[in-house]
């Protein structure tokens, strides 16, 4: 990282501390090559030059989002870079293409909104702050413009965050890529679905993390020609084979094995299960459980990610008994046989596990017994079977445990990917790497070494990829790096990978010997690796190794070692497996070739390892690689802590400070040739006039004595050290000039010392005067004291003896006037209690007469609307007598019904009295069966009682007497007799209870009939009603056709040459209304009689809007052949009209006092035509078509929008303004209006017409005005439609004039957001007087950008009005257009901290000014009311320009200054702010600290709301404001001038008004 050079008293360096891995401080003082620092904690140390680093002093407080730009790049840069940026929650930094990405711990949803994926959309990368969106992005870009695949590599250790980055990496490019969906999931929610499967069966609980991946994951997201997500497959590597059979203290083995004994107990009793402690896999380590972790839960979701990934529940169950089965065989044990070296099942326990297993494998038991004790050996004699030891046979074991899992975790990626569905002819892809990072623990064993080797492999591809990168840009500024040496890691990959000689091949070589231990295979590692400069032995170690990774030192037990690489490929196994009568398991082992099943193949884990890796590695050499960097800020996994260690730890891990070395192998610092003067003109001083800025730099660093340094085209180059000797110069510069400000100073605070004490001794001298005549003045004063005191206690003696009469008077006094005040008192007590008494008996004698007014007036009330109601009644009875027939007809089925109704109440009554009687005389019954149920129970007790006397009376008597038996029957016969009479009478209730069943429910049974039969009624009623409500709209159709042909009739009288077809025309309206008074006879005898069906089959309707009714009456119809030749020849003229009609309505482009002449003549047309009334015609679709090809020709065309927009609009005012709307029509279409809410949907709500100075046609007069809906037009559904189009039109051609204005100010909008830095050499005057040119072309260049805005908006402002579009509108698209302004420039100062700056505040406040300069002076109301749509950029242009920020106060800040602005706004505004124009610092940390707490709290309360803003794509005027807004105008359509394409016609004459 460079050796850190000229280090001096007073210097700010960094220097390690045992707690924060690296803490600043100042050097007080040097010793030859030792220092001694001051630190910010106030502790002393004593270090070493050597080990200490130089700080950037002007690095800006809220750190760097590109961590080549720091001026040092080394480690506790870096580390500091990151601290400093995750407190403000920018959780990304940029170290050249390289994302970090610091986990936060908590939920930032406005950094993945999909508002911010907008903003990253197409940009440049480095144009906005660091987010994986632009990494997404550019590799998207790469991608389309390349045609070449991109890779995405995700690392970090567990709990950094892989897992989301790669969420929102998919979900990125599933936006730019268009979505894919597969049964109604989108692809990266397929992806996403099966991460739970595959944590269930490859993750596992290590050392630091409870959800480990012990995997890695390749996640191809394939694309199609156009750049769209056609599939995506899912890729697994390097899968920890071993850790099925051996599992380290205190870690896990695979999640499933938990989640399956925590099961459903039916499951677990299916699958033999129980306590994980008794299963050998899972009791090698003493953790079973995880924390904060359901295994039973996990379990269920594991299932029903099975089932939403395409697992069927018969694939599930085979899954799980699969894994069961491997659960078994770990507890299958082994003992020495019978014959030497042979073995055999331990125990009954070690039999009922074979068992078990045999039958979840639904596999012979006999033979895998046989499998794993023995093996057969072929022979060119012939197979041998030998049989195997204990260990061997547990080997064998474990082996078979292994390749089922692993074959088992294949299926399921397999079937995962079938279930996303592949695109084989995808063209491109973007593949995202998920997998384990760097691992050191305590104890490392095998699992650790392939690890590493895999994160070997991977730093060498990223330390290559990030050499390439370094030569691009050497390459590009054309500066000489052949001497740049490359940090390369082969050495450490040939030590482990290398065949022959490499660690892995003596671990094959090592497990092909069956007498090879641990032991020997540390020895033979000793021996050949003696002199390895990567290898090292530990002192008294016997089996361990150390490794010299990229990362660090590495220390390998090599216990194990060989029992996790060994994996034998038994062909005993296949085979067994293989006839597994269970599919799903046969399926798992396939037939092999027939040279291959003959024998047993060795296999080693750490060469299919290899193998696997190698495989990964071709992969990744076939992309584009792009690397985010994932780091873990603290081990408590909470937010707001960062732990220097640990992600210091990490970064060495994940090769970022491998990137950094290799920066600092060639040129470190690259500074742009405008900065590095800016940084270092005072060292200028030398350097000749007019030199440029290429020249000045060398000048400076020739002058330093630089050795090495390169200058390119724009930037110069500088060796590792090389900026802390610039800086170390300039800080002794700056200490010059320092000292010679502090000499002028002191001589000017000396002197003014002087001043002062000379204009003080003055001052003394004259207070010295004034103290002596003071004394003298204070004799005098005591002298006329004494003489005052004198007089003063004469006066008090005398005072005193007055005060004492006055004392005794006073007591006397206040006697006697107390007992006259008790006397009043007394009374005015008796008075006041009168007083209340009197008041009481008021209020309730006026209370009572208040009641009875009340009442009375009540009384009144109701008599007098019962009055008002009877007049009311008998008016509504006298009206409803005239209505004729029908209306009697009617009321006579309303009375059978309500006849019918009270009928059937009175019979529910009925039954109800008849029940309650029942109820009642049951109730009685029971009484009475009580009573005597009583009685006889008393009669009982008698006779008990009788009996116990008589036994007692003969107990007492002599015994001399002899007993003579006494039996007394009457009373019992008595009793026995009631209860009979009482068993009869109960009986003879009973049957009266069945009658009155009976009857109830044929009564119920009358009364549903009846119902049944009052509701037919009513339907019938109802139907009838439909069939009358028909017939009058069918007659007041035929009334409106002969209308027509009169108006007709009339208009042809005015010329000669049609005199004959005028003939004609009254004949038609002679016969029509022969046929109207027919219809009329007709319809009043078949309201009686005819069918609703019946009705609906005579009306006909013509195309144009005028119907007729062919009606069969009994008199003969005219000739047919000159009817339907009438109609012809009227047909014709009326298509002939419509066409003149669509030719004016293109061509006419005229406006009259405003108004547009096309859409009065269409609104007069169709009004005169009664097309509204219509109820089929053509005339509308063709205005809509005629319209939409109009705009869909000129979308890019302003001017024709804007005439559109007008004659649409002012056509659609009309219509609000002149139609109604009945039930009728409502009905019909409100299927296709129940569901809008945009202007299209918002008509309905309208149709109550405005009262506006419209006219209308009465004859042929001209308009007249409306005066209330009698005189509306009632419009059908033609004319509702219509409407409808009209305001879908206006919507679509406002948007497209705002949309075109958007896009034409953009691109000058992306100028005006950052000053522009100038392009041409600069020279050396120029940089000493870069204030004053700086602000001069910045005002000029702000000028010219925000005048070509200002000439965008005034031409579309002209058309506008040139076009007399409603000044509604143009006020709302110009709010529109000016709310897009401040969206773009506002998150455009968000996202990119190089416009945070005071200058560029500078440059925007000007540019704000022209602008609003045109609104002040804009004539056009439109144009001066959208100025307060700016208040976001104002105010945070105004926050940028503030001087003094450090002083402000959050209520200032957040009430004064940007009260518009959000808490996270101003945050992240104030924390990327920079002055770079004198050097000023931000907002206080008091500050900054209160910000955070409040956007804490709304994280908590789930309201932490994006930062940025949202465009307003919205439509915001409504079918009411569009008419509101010509209420300012009386539209008089009588006196608008046809044009003369018109006048020539006859059939228009109806537009001039001097036509009777």
């Amino acid at each position: 990282m460079g050796t850190p050079v000229n280090i001096t008293l007073g210097s700010h360096v960094w220097v390690e501390d045992p707690e924060l891995a690296w803490i600043d401080g100042e050097v007080t003082e040097i010793k030859g090559t030792n220092a001694t620092i001051l630190t910010a904690n106030e502790k002393t140390i004593v270090a070493s030059i050597s080990s200490i680093y130089p700080k950037d002093t002007e690095a800006p407080p809220a750190g760097v989002d590109d961590m080549t730009k720091l001026a040092y790049l080394h480690e506790p840069g870096v580390l500091h870079n990151l601290a400093c940026r995750f407190s403000l929650n920018e959780i990304y930094t940029y170290t050249g293409n390289i994302l970090i990405a610091v986990n936060p711990f908590q939920r930032l949803p406005h950094l993945y909104s999909v508002h911010m994926m907008e903003q990253y959309k197409g940009a440049a990368f480095g144009e906005l702050s660091p987010h994986l969106f632009a990494v997404a992005d550019t590799s998207y870009r790469a991608m389309i413009n390349e045609a070449r695949s991109q890779s995405i590599l995700v690392s970090g250790e567990s709990g950094a965050g892989k897992t989301e980055t790669t969420k929102m990496l998919m979900r990125y490019l599933a936006f730019m890529g268009g979505r894919s969906d597969t049964e109604g999931r989108s692809v990266e929610q397929q992806v996403l679905e099966s991460n739970p499967v595959l944590e269930a069966f490859g993750n596992a609980k290590t050392v630091k993390n409870n959800n480990s991946s012990r995997f890695g994951k390749f996640v191809e997201i394939q694309f199609d020609k156009r750049g769209k997500i056609s599939g995506a497959a899912i890729r697994t590597y390097l899968l920890e084979r071993s850790r099925v059979c051996q599992v380290s203290d205190p870690e896990r083995n695979y999640h499933c094995f938990y989640m399956l004994c925590a099961a459903p107990p039916e499951e677990v009793k299916k699958f033999k299960l129980g306590d994980p402690r008794t299963f050998h896999y899972l009791n090698q380590t003493n953790c079973y459980e995880v924390s904060n972790v359901d295994d039973a839960r996990e379990y269920m979701e594991t299932r029903n990610a099975m089932d939403i990934v395409g697992i069927g529940q018969e694939a599930q169950d085979a899954i799980f008994r699969v894994v069961a089965a491997i659960l078994h065989l770990g507890n299958v044990n082994f003992i020495k046989g019978e014959d030497a070296d042979s073995s055999k099942l331990r125990d009954d326990k070690s039999r009922y596990h074979l068992q078990t297993a045999a039958e979840l494998l639904m596999c012979n038991e006999k033979m895998l017994e046989d499998s794993l004790c023995k093996r057969v050996i072929v022979t060119p004699d012939g197979n041998i079977t030998k049989p195997l030891d204990p260990e061997s046979a547990a080997l064998n074991r474990d082996a078979l445990a292994k390749t089922v899992y692993s074959r088992l975790f294949d299926w399921i990626v397999d079937k995962i990917n079938s279930s996303i569905g592949q695109d084989p002819n995808a063209t491109s892809l973007i593949g995202v790497l998920d997998i384990y990072g760097f691992e050191s623990f305590k104890i490392n064993s095998f699992e650790q070494l392939c690890i590493n080797l895999t994160n070997e492999k991977l730093q060498q591809h990223f330390n290559q990829h990030v050499f390439k990168m370094e030569q691009e840009e050497y390459t590009r500024e054309e500066i000489d790096w052949s001497y740049v040496e490359f940090v390369d890691n082969q050495d450490v990959l040939d030590l482990i990978e290398k065949k022959p000689g490499g660690i892995i091949a003596l671990l094959d070589e090592a497990c092909m010997f069956p007498k090879s231990t641990h032991e020997t295979f540390a020895q033979k590692m000793y021996q050949t690796y003696k002199g390895h400069k990567r290898f090292s032995k530990p002192k008294l170690a016997r089996t361990a190794f150390t490794v010299n990774h990229y990362a660090g030192d590495v220390t390998y037990s090599a216990e194990f070692f060989l029992d996790k690489n060994k994996d034998y490929v038994v062909a005993e196994h296949q085979a067994l497996l293989d006839a597994s009568k269970c599919s799903f398991v046969a399926n798992l082992f396939p037939p092999l070739a027939e040279d291959a099943s003959k024998q047993s193949k060795f296999s080693s884990i750490g060469t299919r390892f290899k193998q696997q890796l190698q495989a990964l590695m071709e992969t990744l050499n076939t992309t584009e690689p792009h690397y985010i960097r994932c780091v873990k800020p603290n081990t408590v996994l909470k937010p707001g802590i960062f732990e220097n260690d640990n992600v210091l730890n990490q970064l060495r891990c994940g090769g970022v400070l491998e990137a950094i070395r290799i920066s600092c192998a060639g040129y470190p610092t690259k500074r742009a040739f405008d900065e590095f003067l800016d940084r270092f003109v005072m060292l200028a001083a030398d350097v000749p006039e007019g030199s440029d800025e290429k020249s000045a730099c060398a000048s400076i660093c020739d002058k330093m004595g630089l050795k090495g340094y390169q200058i390119g085209k724009t930037k110069i180059f500088l060796r590792a050290g090389q900026m802390a000797e610039l800086d170390a110069r300039r800080t002794e510069v700056l200490a010059g000039a320092t000292r010679h400000i502090q000499r002028q100073i002191r001589t000017y605070l000396t002197r003014k010392e002087f001043l002062g004490q000379k204009k003080a001794t003055i001052y003394m001298q004259k207070l010295w005067r004034a103290q002596l005549a003071r004394k003298l003045y204070q004799h005098m004063r005591r002298e006329a004291a004494s003489i005052c005191i004198q007089k003063n206690i004469r006066a008090d003696r005398a005072r005193k003896c007055f005060t004492n009469l006055k004392a005794s008077a006073t007591v006397i006094q206040s006697g006697l006037r107390s007992m006259d005040a008790r006397n009043k008192h007394r009374h005015r007590r008796r008075t006041k209690a009168a007083i209340i008494v009197q008041r009481e008996l008021r209020r309730y004698q006026a209370h009572k007469a208040y009641s009875q007014y009340k009442k009375a007036t009540l009384a009144l009330q109701c008599l007098w609307r019962a009055k008002v109601a009877r007049k009311e009644l008998k008016n509504l009875k006298m009206a409803a007598r005239e209505t004729g027939a029908l209306k009697e007809a009617k009321d006579k089925l309303e009375k059978r019904v309500e006849e019918l109704t009270w009928r059937l109440e009175l019979e529910k009554h009925q039954k109800v009295d008849l029940e309650e009687a029942k109820a009642q005389e049951i109730a009685n019954l029971q009484n009475t069966l009580t009573g005597l149920q009583e009685k006889l129970d008393e009669a009982h007790a008698a006779i008990i009682r009788e009996k116990e006397a008589a036994k007692l009376a003969i107990e007492q008597a002599p015994p001399v007497i002899k007993e003579v038996p006494v039996v007394d029957n009457t009373q019992l016969e008595l009793l026995s007799s009631q209860n009979k009479e009482l068993e009869v009478e109960v009986e003879k209730l009973k049957g009266k209870i069945e009658e009155f069943e009976t009857i109830c429910s044929a009564l119920e049974i009358d009364s549903k009939a009846s119902l049944t039969e009052a509701e037919d009624a009513k339907a019938k009623a109802i139907q009838l009603q439909e069939v009358i409500e028909r017939l009058h709209t069918n007659l007041s159709d035929l009334e409106s056709e002969n209308q027509v042909l009169r108006q007709q009739a009339l208009a042809a009288s005015t010329s000669a040459e049609e005199s004959g077809h005028l003939n004609s025309l009254k004949d038609r309206v002679a016969i029509l209304e022969s046929e109207n008074e027919s219809l009329r006879r007709q319809t009043a005898a078949e309201e009686k009689t005819v069918p609703p069906e019946e009705v609906f089959g005579s009306a006909k309707n013509l195309e144009n809007g005028h119907q007729t009714e062919e009606i069969q009456a009994t008199k003969e119809p005219r000739n047919p052949v000159i009817v339907l030749a009438k109609q012809r020849s009227l047909t014709d003229r009326q298509q002939e009209s419509h066409d003149v009609l669509m030719t004016c309505l293109t061509d006419e482009r005229r406006f009259d006092n405003g108004r547009s002449v096309a859409a009065w003549i269409v609104y007069k047309a169709l009004l005169q035509w009664r097309s509204f009334e219509a109820e089929k015609t053509n005339i509308f679709d063709r205005i809509v078509h005629k319209i939409r090809s109009s705009i869909e020709k000129s979308q890019d065309d302003t001017m024709e929008l804007t005439y559109w927009l007008t004659t649409s609009s002012t056509l659609l005012y009309l219509l609000q303004s002149t139609l109604k709307f009945s039930n009728t029509n409502k009905a019909a279409s409100g299927r296709n209006r129940s569901s809008r809410t945009t202007l299209f949907g918002r008509l309905v709500q309208g149709m109550q017409p405005s009262a506006v100075g419209l006219e209308k046609t009465s004859g042929y007069s001209g308009m007249v005005g409306i005066s209330n809906d009698q005189e509306m037009v009632e419009a059908k559904y033609p004319a509702l439609l219509f409407k409808q189009h009209l305001a879908a039109y206006v919507e679509k051609t406002y948007g497209m004039i705002r949309d075109n204005l958007k896009k034409e100010i953009n691109p000058l909008l992306n100028l005006c957001i950052h000053a522009p830095r100038p392009t041409r050499p600069r020279t050396l005057r120029d940089v000493t007087k870069s204030i004053h040119l700086s602000t001069t072309a910045k005002q000029q260049t702000s000028y010219v950008q925000w005048q070509n805005i200002i000439n965008k908006l005034e031409h579309t402002l002209t058309f506008m009005a040139e076009n007399h579009v409603p000044s509604m509108i143009t006020r709302k698209l110009f709010h529109q257009v000016f709310s897009y302004i401040n969206v773009q420039l506002f998150n455009s100062l968000l996202l990119r901290r190089e416009c945070c700056s005071f200058s560029n505040g500078e440059y925007l406040k000007m540019g704000l000014h022209e602008l609003e300069q045109w609104c002040l002076k804009a004539e056009d109301e439109a144009a001066r009311s959208p100025w307060d749509e700016l208040q976001h950029i104002r105010q945070a242009v105004k926050f940028l320009v503030l001087h003094q920020k450090t002083q402000k106060s959050l209520e200032e800040i957040t009430k004064e200054i940007c009260p518009v602005l959000s808490i996270t706004q101003v945050y992240r505004i104030g924390t990327m702010f920079w002055d770079d124009k004198y050097g000023t610092q931000g907002l206080s940390p008091e500050v900054i600290k209160q910000m955070r707490k409040l956007m804490t709290e709304d994280s908590v309360n789930m309201t932490y709301p994006s930062f940025l803003l949202d465009v307003d794509s919205s439509i915001p005027f409504s079918v009411e404001e569009v008419s509101q807004s010509f209420h300012g105008e009386t539209i008089s359509l009588s006196d608008v001038d046809p044009p003369p394409i018109l006048r020539q016609r006859s059939d228009f004459h109806f537009l001039f008004p001097d036509i009777a």
